[in-house]
């Protein structure tokens, strides 16, 4: 490959892993980081499904998803535009849309302002685990010969 092939494939690469216009700045705890980008909120037909916690979705509770935080996480998220906030504990996992940092329940939005518009930019900000709480497994440090994915045939 030539040199002008290296560095073009060295800055997409670099420009591919760095945040966003729309946030993306850090996980919220990892080094005390904050987070931003958007919010959504769940549709009210996902009332009473599980998520990724167990828990039955409760559109009255303050809950909300996050890719990689601790289920029973609280977080603070603040609406930027107008300076609202609330706390929430985490108890799935989301969102998947780019650009998206959380997904909040309907009773989270509506304290936030957020019904009408359906989407607002927020900061997420890490407030503590709540005892018990497990990492996710992406944050788990392993021993020595120890290998991510559970138990092995054989073992």
């Amino acid at each position: 490959m030539s040199r002008a092939g290296v560095a073009a494939l060295a800055l997409a690469l670099a420009t591919g892993c760095a945040p966003g216009p729309h946030g993306g700045g850090g996980v919220p705890g990892a080094s005390g980081g904050v987070e931003q980008g958007l919010a959504s909120f769940y549709a009210d037909s996902l009332r009473g499904r599980p998520t990724a916690s167990g828990a039955p979705y409760d559109p009255a509770a303050f809950t909300c998803a996050h890719r990689s935080l601790a289920f029973g996480t609280r977080v603070r998220v603040t609406e930027l535009a107008h300076g609202r906030s609330v706390v929430v504990t985490v108890n799935d996992r989301g969102p998947f849309v780019r650009g998206r940092v959380v997904d909040l329940s309907r009773a989270a939005a509506a304290a936030l302002g957020i019904i009408g518009t359906g989407v607002a930019r927020v900061r997420v900000e890490r407030l503590r685990r709540a005892a018990g709480a497990r990492p996710h497994p992406s944050r788990l440090r392993l021993g020595k010969g120890q290998r991510r994915g559970g138990p092995q045939a054989g073992a």
